[in-house]
C-alpha cells in the first residue's frame, strides 16, 4: 500500500501567500530556462564571445555557484538568528525544509526569494566581473542553480540508483538526520571537504 503524503505545514494565514510557498518542480526551467537562453543569446549574438570566452567564464560561473550554493545553505539557511523576527525568516527561507524533508511541493525554490537572490547576485558579481562577459558567467551560474535544484529535489524524491546519484542521496539526506551541522553541499561536497564540514557537532536542539 502506498503511504499517504503528510499534509503540508502550513506558514502563512493568507491564501495567496501560502500558495506561494508551494512550488511545482518545473517552474525553475520554465523560468530560469528562457533567461540563460536570452544571457546565452546576447553573450554570443549581440557581445560576440568566443568559444574560449564561454569556457572560461562558463566554468567560472559554475565554479563560483558550487561556492554560493555552500555559503548561502551555511550561512544563510543555517543562521542561528537570536531575534524571533530572525528565526522567523530562517524558519521560512529553510527551518520549514527541515520540519518537513518529504513535501514535494516545498524542494525547489520559490520564484519570489529566487528572483530576489538571483538578482542580488547578478548585481553583486557585475561588479566584478566585466561586462564583456558578465551574460557568459551569469548563464553558467544560473545553470548551477537549476543543477542544484533538481538534484535536491531528486534527493527527496526519487531512489537515484546510479552510483553519483546514491552518494548524493545518502550525502544529503544525512544532513537531514545525522543531527549535525555538517554536509551543507547538496549538488556536491567539495566545498565541505575543503571547509572541514564533512561532519561536525551535533546541533542544539533546545
Amino acid at each position: 500500500m502506498a503511504k499517504a503524503q503528510q499534509e503540508s505545514i502550513r506558514l502563512f494565514d493568507s491564501p495567496l501567500l501560502e500558495a506561494m510557498t508551494h512550488v511545482h518542480p518545473i517552474i525553475p526551467l520554465v523560468m530560469w530556462g528562457p533567461f540563460c537562453t536570452w544571457l546565452f543569446y546576447r553573450a554570443a549574438i549581440i557581445k560576440q564571445n568566443t568559444g574560449s570566452d564561454f569556457i572560461l567564464f562558463g566554468l567560472l560561473g559554475l565554479f563560483v555557484w558550487t561556492l554560493t550554493e555552500y555559503a548561502v545553505h551555511r550561512y544563510l539557511f543555517h543562521y542561528p538568528a537570536k531575534s524571533n523576527f530572525g528565526k522567523r525568516m530562517v524558519f521560512l527561507f529553510h527551518g520549514i525544509h527541515h520540519d518537513q524533508p518529504d513535501d514535494p511541493t516545498r524542494l525547489v525554490m520559490p520564484p519570489v526569494p529566487a528572483v530576489l537572490l538571483m538578482g542580488l547576485f547578478y548585481g553583486l558579481f557585475s561588479l566584478f566581473i566585466p561586462g564583456q562577459f558578465i551574460e557568459v558567467f551569469m548563464g553558467f551560474f544560473v545553470v548551477g542553480y537549476l543543477t542544484y535544484d533538481y538534484i535536491h529535489y531528486a534527493t527527496h524524491h526519487f531512489p537515484m540508483k546510479s552510483k553519483v546519484g546514491r552518494y548524493l542521496r545518502k550525502y544529503h539526506l544525512r544532513h537531514h538526520h545525522a543531527k549535525e551541522e555538517s554536509k551543507y553541499g547538496v549538488s556536491n561536497p567539495m566545498w565541505d571537504y575543503i571547509l572541514g564540514t564533512v561532519t561536525g557537532p551535533k546541533k542544539d536542539h533546545k
